[in-house]
């Protein structure tokens, strides 16, 4: 069974890896884009480990290249929407999920134009560094509209306490945090290296239901 799983996340890996990354990215987005194989990594985690995609509902907060919106729609989401600020991006996304032949809903907006429900939310959001809190408004729209987050977040032990007790008072439960290393290529005119090491957490949340 492991090694079925195996297979198929490095099969999902090899089609993500055909996808294009949104051309002028927005530093005040922090329009990072997720690599192949952490993305498919998320997937798994939500996917395969935890079946919180297949036949769900699923959304994708600040969607960037659609990568994570195209890993639930292959992995058998029952419907997936998309949503992304940057009007690029969400261009980038389309021809991605065409040449992949995903079936997404795409919008082109805030996320708070977005309305629930949905069973999960699958997110990239930004990490808060440049506008502070927007972690924590991608965070507060999720436990709003779905029932399971999965959310990737800075990896630091004060985040993670920070995090925790933000998480809590939305109304939300943290079950498991996953590490992952994310793989950033040069985007920006500050950035000296070819590519960047992100030690991220991806973090599954449950709606505490009142």
């Amino acid at each position: 069974m492991l090694k079925s799983r195996f297979r198929r996340k490095r099969h999902l890996e090899m089609i993500l890896s055909r996808l294009a990354v949104p051309p002028k990215p927005k530093l005040r987005w922090e329009g990072y884009p997720l690599d192949s194989e952490s993305a498919a990594e998320v997937a798994y985690i939500a996917g395969w480990v935890n079946h919180d995609i297949s036949g769900k509902e699923v959304v994708d907060l600040g969607c960037g290249s659609g990568i994570l919106a195209i890993s639930a729609a292959l992995m058998g989401a029952k419907r997936v929407v998309a949503v992304d600020i940057d009007s690029n991006a969400v261009r980038t996304a389309r021809l991605n999920a065409e040449t992949v032949n995903a079936s997404i809903e795409f919008i082109i907006g805030d996320i708070e134009c977005v309305r629930g429900p949905f069973d999960t939310t699958i997110m990239n959001p930004p990490f808060g560094s440049w506008t502070k809190g927007a972690d924590i408004k991608f965070l507060k729209k999720a436990i709003e509209i779905s029932d399971v987050i999965y959310s990737l977040h800075k990896r630091s032990n004060p985040v993670r306490e920070y995090l925790k007790r933000k998480i809590n008072e939305l109304g939300g439960e943290i079950t498991g945090i996953y590490e992952i290393d994310i793989l950033i290529p040069r985007l920006f005119s500050f950035h000296r290296k070819k590519r960047y090491l992100v030690k991220a957490d991806l973090y599954r949340i449950l709606k505490v239901k009142s």
